[in-house]
């Protein structure tokens, strides 16, 4: 009987990433507490949060035969220590955008996988330079409504390509989930390739 992959993630761009790849999975949105905790570092925030989720995707599905596979990931935008969420609004999206013009950013993703009693945590990280940007090219990216509910207001796989010099890393870590981590943590912690999973 082939071993079920339960996505323990809201995240449409997550979703998309494994379906990309032809990956046959299922959807289960956790219901975690994100708070930051004070003083913690953004690695450990994502590592947290990452755990957490997959926690609660196991709970979900426990009992299930054969135990499935919980994929969980929390991805991050950082600048200077600082994490920038999704903006509120459009002055929020402005200023969110115009500390990262002209200026590299790091995009972190914790990862965790969770099957029988082992649970896997990864935290991977990717650097992305965005070009310089006048006030007025802010302004007409903020307008395609492509940074509504983005982390760093922007899209590295939409119209915000438009907007980004170099990426040192993986590209699908900046989309919200590392793929080649993925396959890699499934061989060798799970001894099973991702590629019996496609559908």
């Amino acid at each position: 009987m082939t071993m079920k992959i339960i996505l323990a993630s809201g995240s449409p761009r997550r979703r998309e990433l494994l379906k990309e790849i032809g990956l046959t999975f299922e959807i289960y949105k956790p219901n975690v507490d994100e708070s930051r905790l004070p003083g913690e570092a953004p690695e450990n925030l994502c590592l947290r949060l990452s755990r957490l989720k997959a926690l609660a995707g196991v709970k979900a599905f426990a009992g299930e035969s054969p135990v499935p596979f919980v994929i969980a990931a929390d991805t991050m935008v950082v600048i200077d220590g600082d994490i920038l969420g999704k903006p509120h609004d459009h002055d929020e999206a402005f200023s969110m955008l115009n500390e990262l013009q002209g200026r590299e950013h790091e995009v972190i993703t914790g990862m965790t996988i969770a099957h029988e009693e082992k649970i896997i945590s990864h935290a991977e990280h990717s650097f992305v330079n965005f070009k310089p940007m006048t006030s007025e090219e802010i302004c007409d990216y903020i307008s395609t409504g492509e940074c509504d509910d983005k982390a760093g207001a922007y899209a590295i796989q939409g119209k915000g390509s438009l907007l980004i010099e170099k990426i040192r890393g993986d590209y699908s870590n900046v989309v919200g989930l590392p793929l080649f981590a993925l396959g890699k943590i499934f061989r060798e912690d799970f001894g099973e390739n991702l590629m019996r999973f496609v559908g």
